[in-house]
């Protein structure tokens, strides 16, 4: 799949886009170099970057200039074009209203009127859909989401349909329009009086009831809202010559359910108002325009359709952008880049909104802060909702002018409205949502609000209980009215709120003053007895602890020294542990028995983790060849004097031993065990022209069968797979093939022109790959000694071969230190292994062929990728030149023999073998595990998100393509749920399973710079460092919560601790803070870190919070106290992923710097295991959920499974003894322990 590329940019909508035009082509012209490599060479990250691109603002200068010097820009000329364009942009002119008597073709946030159904178009088959609804029944509802445009449906579609239709019965004698308010009974029962009419007409009087859930957000006193409903319900009977129509958010529509009458009623009377099809948006957008002989660009049009279609509240959006961008039009044309300067859909309220409060002075800010937060009715389990208010309760400070003023303005920017001159209201509940300077207010002080809503109730129902003191706030509900508005009456209340609280605080203190005189008998009675407790107590500890302080001094000085030699031992240890484990090994046990310090247990595990099964000891000379028998269960080694060993694999004991020639001393004789370790051929030289072959049984020593002289010496040596036939490479430049069975000749292959090199046989035994010392390989068939084959020729000779399982591939190693993989049945180079290392000395293939194993004269093996070529691992091997390497059947076990005379046997796990992934994916910008690291999601600038098996690295699936430029992602806890973060797109919920957009967060511009779900997968978390971090109900999209403004600048990271009553926060500058999900108040601030915190991570009981940070440092907090318990000891590196074991015991760390993934205790915070084998990034870490696996993802295309049940260091301490099979020698003793009497490794 291709990725999506940039958005285009028109460089003539602007300076702002053409200054990004010119970046793009500037970034074109330098090779189309991709944002990653771009950010690796300007310091900034791939989201700023990108951005300073978009179109949408005009990035810094040491942005731009950053930008530009990384494409080879020059920096002088761009800062001058950088300066043009920011003056062009403060200069442009933005078009006025024309006048406030101006007739605008779009209404904005205001709601459309009767007077405006000449304006009001595509609901014409949801008004039809009413208006039969209302010939049907004569109780009925229109439910819709907020923002669905219920009442300009009522108002400009509705009533004109009524007032023109042509059935008499239909047209009403009187339609009465309404809204509940708080005290609905007694307000609005005088509509409920139809109009009197003819006798003989048969027309009803209509009453709409908009915004009906105010019955429930605004009326606090139940019996006032039963009466109401019987008034409305009245209109169910016929004679009462009354029809109503309620419109109720749908969000409402269960507590409609709470009335039983009222539930009855709407079963089947009710139109549900859902979003405008296409066709109804392209009417709702160009019509209006048309009518005033405006046109709307055909681009504006079809982005518009396409982002508020399906998109729930997106009208009033809709209606409030096409408004401004009204206003900045170009002659009778409404332009894309008119819509883009008044800030797009999700941007033109805020920018509407900020505009005039920016004109406001500091006295004005707070009263428009004051006038609005009256206005709003926080939503306990639903949204919050409008709450119209009368002048009177606004305008409550000493200067009645600031108030004035800001309505005026308000209200002229049609952010607020005015009903006959004194009911204030917000426009639209859309303002709720799109304006986030109203939202962080609401979340700020969400509880205030909630407690000056029930203060405003409580002191009206004082009043009309005549002052009544019965009625007064006491208890807790005073003591929180007192915590939200302090001892004196506030300057944001009225003078009833406020004479209501002054009467509630003197009674308060009359209650107090009796209950003081009542306790004051009860104080003076408990003051001497403990003084003289304390006097005894002081005299006895002070002479024991002076017994102690010497006792412990001296415990502290060989403390000390213990703790010095351990630390020592550790050291060594870890120096000598690639060149001499062995040795490192039994250092590192002694390290630990001196002192079990955090050194000491970190080289202990590293020993403990190295993956030698067992050192096999015994011969006196080189092992030059092993075998394992069919079963896997047996290990054959021979050495160079022909002295052949069995061992049990399983326990590494020996089982039989054969000797060899001791008289062959130093010289070297070929040696060879057939495939199943039961047949040894050796050289064995008579004299010094007759050099024969003898075949012997490896367990009895018995000669099987001798070949002719060979006068002409022999070479190498090589067994067919199934052991019946021996390869033998002459001096005479000839090879043969010979009958192990019978010793007879079975063919000669032609001579060729140099000295025969390594022989090896194919899988089937049909193929025989032979090296020449001239730098060539030829292969044969040996059923017809014919050549199939000659590679091409090396620039060095080729002193090893090996077969794939398959025969398909023949891998050579060079004395130039190179290894290839070939296709043997064309000829090709597939693939030259990337890192030349030491002398190769042996090769060989697992019996899957999906790795390569070499051993060097660095006396390390390396396991190699064949699919890849990439390095799997390497380890420490011998103490000198590995001569063989050997598989077992399985896969599962590895034989090695060295000039160092040890055979050893090496576990590969099946737990540690790793994944391998595409090679696109080393462009990879994000990437997290699901639960357990059993998915592995991926994203980038360039592609679309991916998900892959992290056991198989088998793509799942690819999301659409819209998912391309992701800035950030996270799985839900259940991993069905994946949230992204892109520039074009903002923030999006996927179904892992099936790859369908579940849905967006409404209303969400920008880009997350990073995103965390709670543990109960209910709530989402984004943050960015121009948003800060905001709530978001996952299943709804909908905005649950904003942190106050000093959380901007703060959304480098984010995390849920395991309860989901914390939010913690990363910034750039290196500030950790911890928020109360419920309130959005700060709980703590954790200072310590000095760089951007990238990495947040909770131990499962949430009482641990583990911080990395760009400084290089990992911290461990006490969420508690919010105290630090330190960093992690000898960590020196940018910190990548960080990941608890489940059960909090173990903190997990990846490293940017140099690939290494740390194990970690999480409550001393000394180090466990370092694992290595990662060859770039790791970007992600998660712990299999018992804790046995960690599974790791990193940019060098692989994902790898470490087993990190790590041992008591008992356990590891007779896992290492058990291995080495050995002491300390006198002279190890004598460098590293003179003074320690006894063994390591005691029995």
């Amino acid at each position: 799949m291709v990725g999506r590329r940039e958005v285009p940019v028109d460089p003539g909508a602007g300076p702002v886009q053409r200054f990004a035009y010119e970046l793009r082509k500037l970034r074109q012209d330098a090779g189309g170099i991709t944002y990653r490599a771009l950010a690796q060479r300007a310091g900034y990250s791939v989201t700023t970057l990108s951005q300073a691109a978009a179109g949408e603002q005009l990035p810094t200068l040491s942005v731009a200039l950053a930008y530009v010097r990384a494409c080879g820009g020059e920096a002088v000329e761009w800062e001058a074009r950088w300066g043009q364009a920011v003056n062009e942009a403060a200069a442009q002119p933005i078009d006025a209203d024309g006048g406030a008597g101006a007739d605008l073709p779009y209404r904005g946030l205001a709601r459309f009127e009767t007077r405006d159904s000449g304006r009001f178009f595509g609901r014409e088959q949801l008004t039809g859909d009413v208006v039969e609804l209302l010939r049907r029944q004569r109780f009925a509802a229109v439910f819709g989401p907020s923002g669905s445009g219920k009442s300009s449906l009522l108002r400009a579609g509705l009533i004109p349909a009524l007032q023109h239709t042509r059935e008499a019965a239909l047209r009403p004698a009187a339609i009465r329009i309404l809204t509940p308010g708080d005290r609905p009974a007694r307000t609005q029962g005088r509509h409920f009086t139809p109009t009197a009419t003819c006798p003989a007409s048969a027309s009803d009087t209509l009453v709409i009831v908009d915004q009906f859930e105010e019955v429930f957000t605004l009326c606090r006193d139940p019996a006032e809202r039963a009466r109401f409903l019987d008034m409305l319900l009245t209109a169910r009977r016929p004679e009462s010559r009354l029809r109503v129509l309620l419109a109720v958010r749908a969000d409402f529509y269960g507590r409609c359910a709470e009335h039983r009458e009222l539930a009855e009623a709407l079963r089947d009377a009710n139109v549900l108002v859902g979003p405008m099809t296409a066709g109804e948006l392209r009417d709702a957008i160009v019509k209006p325009a048309a009518a005033d002989g405006l046109t709307v660009e055909r681009a504006l049009t079809a982005h518009l359709v396409e982002e508020v279609a399906d998109a729930p509240g997106g009208l009033p959006l809709l209606s409030h952008v096409l408004l401004e961008t009204w206003r900045r039009r170009r002659g009778k044309v409404l332009t894309m880049a008119g819509y883009q300067a008044a800030g797009g859909l999700g941007g033109a309220i805020a920018t509407t909104a900020e505009e005039v409060y920016a004109t406001f002075t500091e006295g004005q800010k707070a009263a428009a802060r004051r006038v609005l937060l009256r206005l709003v009715a926080p939503g306990e389990g639903t949204p919050d909702t409008r709450r119209p208010a009368q002048r009177t309760e606004l305008e409550v400070t000493a200067d009645g002018q600031e108030t004035a003023h800001v309505l005026e303005q308000l209200v002229r920017a049609r952010l607020l409205t005015l009903d006959d001159d004194t009911g204030v209201n917000l426009a639209h509940e859309a303002l709720l949502t799109a304006w986030p300077r109203l939202r962080a207010w609401i979340e700020e002080d969400r509880e205030r609000l909630r407690a000056h809503r029930k203060l405003t109730e409580a002191a009206r129902t004082w009043e009309e209980l005549g002052h009544e003191a019965g009625a007064l706030y006491r208890g807790s509900r005073l003591a929180a009215a007192q915590e939200h508005f302090g001892g004196d009456p506030g300057e944001d209340l009225t003078d009833l709120e406020g004479a209501f609280l002054t009467a509630s605080y003197a009674a308060r203190e009359e209650d107090e003053r009796a209950a003081a005189r009542t306790t004051r008998r009860l104080r003076a009675l408990t003051a001497t007895l403990s003084a003289l407790l304390v006097l005894a107590l002081v005299a006895s500890l002070m002479a024991w602890h002076q017994s102690r302080v010497s006792e412990q001094r001296r415990e502290a000085a060989d403390a000390a020294r213990q703790a010095a030699l351990s630390r020592q031992l550790a050291a060594q240890s870890a120096a000598l542990l690639d060149t001499e484990p062995d040795l490192a090994s039994l250092l590192a046990v002694q390290s630990y028995q001196t002192s079990p310090i955090s050194q000491a247990m970190e080289s202990l595990y590293a020993a403990a983790a190295m993956p030698l099964q067992h050192v096999l000891t015994g011969h006196s000379k080189a092992v030059i060849a092993t075998a394992f028998s069919r079963d896997g269960r047996t290990l054959t080694t021979a050495g160079t004097d022909g002295a052949v060993r069995k061992w049990d694999t399983r326990t590494g004991r020996l089982r039989n031993a054969l000797p060899g020639d001791t008289s062959a001393g130093d010289e070297y004789h070929p040696v060879e065990l057939s495939p199943d370790g039961r047949t040894m051929a050796t050289e064995d030289t008579t004299g010094v022209e007759k050099v024969t072959v003898q075949l012997r049984d490896t367990s009895t020593g018995r000669l099987r069968g001798t070949l002719p002289e060979l006068t002409a010496g022999v070479g190498p040596l090589a067994f067919s797979p199934d052991g019946r036939t021996l390869a033998t490479g002459r001096m005479d430049h000839g090879v043969q093939l010979w009958d192990v069975s019978t010793g007879r000749l079975r063919r000669s292959l032609p001579e060729v022109t140099a000295d025969v090199g390594p022989l090896v046989f194919s899988s089937d035994g049909r193929t025989l790959a032979t090296g020449r010392m001239d730098h060539g390989v030829q292969l044969w068939d040996t059923s017809t000694g014919r050549l199939r084959r000659t590679l091409p020729e090396r620039t060095a000779d080729v002193v090893l071969l090996a077969f794939s399982p398959d025969g398909r591939t023949l891998a050579t190693g060079s004395l130039d230190r190179s290894v290839e993989l070939w296709d043997s049945s064309t000829g090709r180079l597939r693939r030259t292994l990337p890192e030349k290392t030491d002398d190769i000395r042996s090769l060989v293939f697992s019996p899957d062929g999906r790795t390569l194993a070499t051993g060097s004269a660095d006396y390390r093996i390396r396991l190699w990728d064949t699919g890849t070529g990439r390095l799997r691992e390497t380890f420490p091997g011998h103490t000198d030149t590995l001569l063989s390497i050997t598989f077992s059947p399985d896969g599962r076990s590895l034989a090695t023999g060295s000039l160092d005379n040890t055979s050893r046997l090496w576990h590969l796990p099946a737990d540690q073998k790793q994944a391998t992934l595409p090679e696109h994916l080393k462009e990879t910008d994000e990437a997290g595990f699901s639960g357990g690291g059993r998915t592995l999601a991926t994203g980038s600038l360039e592609r679309s998100v991916e998900l892959w098996d992290s056991s198989t690295g088998r793509l799942r699936s690819s999301l659409p393509e819209e998912t391309v430029d992701v800035r950030s992602l996270a799985f839900s806890p259940d991993g069905r749920t994946l949230a992204t973060g892109s520039q074009n797109r903002g923030v999006q919920l996927w179904d892992t399973s099936t790859g369908h957009l579940l849905r967006s967060l409404a209303g969400y511009t920008g880009v997350a710079d990073t995103l965390a779900f709670s543990s109960d997968g209910h709530t989402l978390a984004t943050g960015s460092v121009h948003r800060g971090a905001e709530l978001w109900n996952a299943s709804t999209g909908r905005l649950r919560r904003i942190q106050p403004e000093e959380a901007i600048g703060m959304g480098a990271s984010t995390g849920f601790s395991p309860d989901g009553r914390t939010l913690v926060i990363g910034g750039e500058d290196g500030t950790v803070g911890l928020w109360d999900t419920s309130t959005g108040k700060l709980r703590t601030s954790l200072p310590g870190h000095s760089d951007t915190v990238g990495s947040l991570e909770f131990s499962p009981d949430g009482r641990t919070l583990a911080t990395g940070s760009a400084d290089h440092t990992v911290r461990l907090w006490d969420t508690g106290t919010g105290r630090t318990r330190g960093s992690l000891p000898g960590y020196a590196a940018e910190p990548g992923a960080l990941a608890f074991s489940p059960d909090g015991d173990v903190l997990a760390t990846s490293s940017i710097d140099d690939h290494t993934v740390g194990l970690w205790d999480a409550r001393s915070g000394s180090r466990l295991a370092t694992f290595s084998g990662h060859t770039d990034t790791v970007f992600a870490a998660a712990f299999s959920p018992d804790g046995r696996t960690l599974t790791t993802g990193s940019i060098d295309q692989t994902v790898r499974r470490w087993k990190v049940d790590l041992p008591t260091p008992t356990a590891a301490i007779d896992k290492i003894c058990r291995t080495i099979g050995r002491d300390l020698t006198a002279r190890e003793r004598s460098v590293y322990l003179p003074d320690q009497p006894h063994d390591v490794c005691k029995p």
